[in-house]
């Protein structure tokens, strides 16, 4: 018996390191983007019946791990407020240094409010550069304006 999304989380990627599959063929198999495949099945989406039988298919997973896969799932999978990961740290130094930089262009640019993480978009691509590739990250997220009352 599965008792939490995690532990799909943990058979999936179990089943990545055995079978040598990449995200590219998880991308394949649901027909959504590597960057939303690979949210879903690290567990902070939800996929429909029909994408979370493919990934089943292709993760060899139990009909139980496919419909935990359809769940709702408890969003935000860092273990600590400060994370420990070199990567996932840089993105966090990133936000501290720059984040009030973006915070400030982008009120002058919509005014105030917000940019959305759920009418969102991320494209992650590597760029060629004689100095040694890049990490070229397009965020883009519907603005949402606060409303008065």
């Amino acid at each position: 018996m599965i008792s939490s999304r995690e532990e799909v989380t943990k058979m999936i990627l179990s089943a990545k390191v055995m079978k040598g599959i990449k995200w590219s063929q998880v991308t394949a198999a649901t027909g959504l983007s590597k960057e939303w495949s690979t949210a879903a099945c690290l567990g902070q989406m939800t996929l429909d019946k029909s994408q979370a039988e493919a990934v089943g298919r292709l993760f060899d997973l139990s009909d139980e791990a496919v419909a935990w896969l359809q769940i709702v799932p408890y969003k935000g999978s860092l273990p600590t407020a400060v994370p420990t990961d070199p990567l996932i740290y840089r993105w966090y130094e990133m936000v501290n240094v720059y984040g009030t930089t973006i915070k400030e262009l982008i009120h002058e640019e919509f005014g105030d409010g917000i940019m959305s993480a759920i009418d969102f978009k991320m494209d992650i691509q590597r760029q060629a550069d004689p100095n040694g590739d890049r990490v070229n990250v397009l965020l883009s997220g519907k603005y949402l304006p606060y409303k008065t009352y």
